[in-house]
């Protein structure tokens, strides 16, 4: 995948980034914050990323999912941080969807490169919500993350914070690219450097209960895909 990395900056840039055409309603920011802190208090799991798993199916010659919605996707974090993984409409849209996962940007970084990842992000059903007000699945707060059939924790949907959309400013001309973000100090902070990795997703909506969202290689197709992720509500 091709580097490109934006021009250090010693100053926040103006937030031009549009609001997204499709944007569903958002929870109430004190939830947000409620489970978030919760979410923080949890430790770190370091997935064992092993199992392989294939994704290839009823898909085109191009690669092309068929009734895929093709989104932009970025994980981002210091390294020894908990990764974001922000989806949006394009690079110059706000995210529609924000998650904290509970593992670290360089561990799941790194094992992208080395095979494929697979996370199943599970949720269960609210039996009290009638079924015309269900909420959305990407809008559920809180996750039970699977990384390679492996249970590793949690994952948490948040609003973004100023840092999330000063990190979408900076990348807002780049569509796919791999780097290293300028911060706002000179000194290495210590959970490491800010990285970040961007690619095209494909957004699969199986039904009101499960959607998927497969990363493209540079070349628009899916094989060698080294990151899937599965919403799923039980």
């Amino acid at each position: 995948m091709a580097v490109q990395q934006p021009p250090p900056s010693p100053h926040r840039p103006p937030i031009s980034l549009q609001p997204s055409h499709k944007r569903g309603p958002s929870k109430p920011a004190k939830l947000f914050r409620r489970v978030r802190s919760v979410f923080r208090s949890f430790p770190i799991i370091t997935p064992a990323c092993k199992m392989p798993v294939s994704i290839h199916g009823s898909r085109p010659g191009d690669g092309h999912i068929h009734g895929a919605t093709r989104m932009t996707g970025t994980l981002f974090g210091y390294r020894k941080a908990r990764v974001n993984l922000a989806i949006q409409e394009s690079p110059r849209c706000l995210p529609t969807l924000l998650l904290e996962l509970a593992i670290t940007t360089g561990k799941l970084l790194q094992d992208m490169g080395t095979g494929l990842v697979r996370i199943a992000l599970e949720c269960e059903k609210h039996p009290s919500e009638k079924e015309k007000t269900k909420t959305k699945i990407v809008e559920e707060p809180i996750w039970t993350l699977y990384c390679n059939g492996r249970k590793s924790g949690y994952a948490v949907r948040r609003e973004p914070t100023d840092d999330d959309l000063n990190v979408m400013q900076l990348l807002n001309a780049v569509s796919m690219g791999a780097g290293v973000l300028p911060t706002a100090s000179a000194e290495q902070p210590a959970d490491g450097e800010l990285t970040y990795l961007r690619a095209y997703f494909e957004r699969v909506i199986g039904s009101k209960d499960s959607e998927t969202y497969h990363m493209m290689s540079p070349e628009g197709n899916h094989n060698g895909s080294e990151l899937s992720i599965f919403f799923v509500r039980l």
